[in-house]
């Protein structure tokens, strides 16, 4: 008996070392174009429904401090995405570009594309396929990966909208379960939408109260029946100063705004922003559905995020070329085998730490070339956040451009544009003023589109006595981050190096 004992715990410890650990599975999926603040995960008061998002929210972990590290291109998807598949800093990518500096180059080593996310899954057994938009992107990046289907729907039906998107990664799960593939996989699911033009769906555009605005020469008209969502509290009608980016396309060219920063065509622009999101959540959905029947979904880890923020009133801007937490900020959720669920965590990720997060999750080893921090700590609830200090740039319009600085609660936003016609300071702390509200909030006009009454300390605090320490504490790190990022340009008040 006792030597029957023996040979069988022999062989179950023979068969627990034999058998071969299954490595997870990745399905990232990318927005184009989304507040957080769009979500109601991030703001309960949104009229957005997203369910499948929620579903992911409410399994996984909800990063409350996830951004996007800027960019030096009025196309901020561009060099987003770079980050994302290289995981490197804003000027170490590529294809940075630095005009009128002399002296300067980026930091990038020739063979960077053998270090992107496709090529590094594929050389580690894993099947790789993506879907997504077509330009704007980083291209030799996404040839990487085995299959790929790349096309813009911005459309409002299956073919031409999200829906073709989800398609393609639906067709993806059904050859391989035909097929009995049981290679790990990485799926890359980037949509076209919410990204203007905001085509969508008649149903979807019904019940937010919107049309497909087409008409330049007049402004949409609300039904009062089917109410378009509210105006966000920090709207405004225009801007308090100049951007500093001159005929810049998302500030004056889009589809059914154009210059137009009126009620009725801001909260129609909404309605059209939340039936392509809607939309979008829906293919999600069918996606996590064929997983689970497929028996992968407790395998796979879901990642969830957009390549930037984006206004759309906010501030009176509709764009994507400023640095307010509306388009600073990303939405980023995760849920996966390993990850903590339901709980909103700070994080201070950037969207670049997650190529170094997926290698670190599938055990993959990190290129050298990786400069990302991996936050699996955090995903795991070892740590709250993997650093303290933010740093944001945009710089696509006239230069030095827009920087911008975080450290706990403080934020600090500079302007140095048009030549140096522009020279602006602003201070909040986001705890108290986390909408970034400003004086131009305080106007009762503006407050009876709202419907919102700031608080007396909810404005700009740059120029307040009382809060000058903290603006020197601020630019103090700005100017550090600077420097240890490679940024090329310094701004009015800064020493020249």
């Amino acid at each position: 008996m006792k030597k029957t004992c023996c040979l069988m715990l022999a062989a179950l410890v023979s068969m627990a070392y034999g058998a071969e650990v299954r490595k997870p599975n990745f399905l990232f999926v990318l927005a184009d174009d989304q507040s957080p603040f769009d979500l109601k995960i991030y703001d309960p008061k949104s009229p957005l429904d997203t369910p499948n998002l929620d579903r992911i929210a409410a399994s996984g972990l909800v990063f409350d401090g996830a951004y996007h590290m800027g960019s030096w291109s009025g196309a901020v998807c561009m060099p987003s995405r770079h980050m994302i598949m290289s995981g490197r800093t804003v000027w170490n990518i590529p294809n940075a570009k630095a005009k009128g500096v002399n002296g300067w180059s980026r930091d990038c080593p020739s063979d960077i594309v053998e270090q992107t996310m496709g090529a590094i899954f594929n050389r580690a057994g894993y099947d790789t396929m993506r879907t997504c938009k077509k330009g704007n992107s980083y291209q030799a990046a996404n040839d990487q990966f085995t299959v790929c289907h790349d096309a813009t729907k911005r459309g409002g039906d299956a073919e031409s909208g999200s829906a073709w998107h989800g398609n393609r990664v639906l067709e993806y799960l059904e050859t391989r379960e035909k097929s009995g593939d049981d290679d790990p996989f990485l799926i890359y699911y980037g949509f076209s939408h919410p990204h203007d033009p905001r085509n969508g769906t008649p149903d979807l555009l019904r019940k937010y109260g919107a049309t497909n605005h087409k008409d330049k020469k007049t402004h949409p008209v609300l039904n009062p029946e089917r109410p378009a969502p509210k105006l966000q509290v920090n709207y405004l009608p225009s801007h308090p100063f100049h951007h500093g980016h001159l005929n810049l396309r998302d500030e004056e060219k889009v589809s059914g705004v154009w210059t137009n920063r009126d009620e009725a065509t801001i909260r129609n622009e909404l309605g059209r922003e939340y039936a392509c999101s809607e939309y979008m959540d829906i293919q999600i959905g069918k996606v996590l559905d064929k997983l689970e029947a497929m028996g992968e979904l407790d395998n796979t880890y879901v990642i969830y995020t957009a390549d930037h923020g984006i206004s759309i009133g906010r501030h009176g801007l509709t764009g994507k070329q400023n640095l307010y937490q509306q388009t600073w900020r990303v939405p980023y959720l995760v849920m996966g085998p390993t990850v903590k669920k339901g709980v909103h965590v700070e994080g201070n990720i950037y969207l670049l730490d997650t190529l170094r997060t997926l290698l670190d999750l599938a055990g993959i080893e990190v290129p050298e070339a990786t400069e990302g921090k991996s936050f699996k700590p955090v995903l795991e609830g070892e740590c709250d956040q993997v650093r303290e200090v933010m740093y944001g740039v945009y710089c696509g319009g006239t230069k030095p451009g827009i920087r911008c600085v975080k450290k706990g609660d403080w934020k600090l936003i500079k302007y140095d544009v048009l030549d140096g016609k522009v020279r602006k300071t602003q201070l909040f702390n986001l705890a108290e003023n986390p909408n970034e509200l400003l004086l131009e909030h305080h106007d009762p006009s503006v407050i009876a589109l709202t419907g919102n009454t700031p608080k007396p300390n909810q404005k700009n605090l740059a120029d307040d006595p009382e809060y000058a320490t903290k603006r020197k504490e601020l630019e103090a790190l700005l100017l550090a981050e600077q420097k240890r990022l490679n940024d090329p340009y310094r701004l009015w008040d800064q020493p020249k190096d």
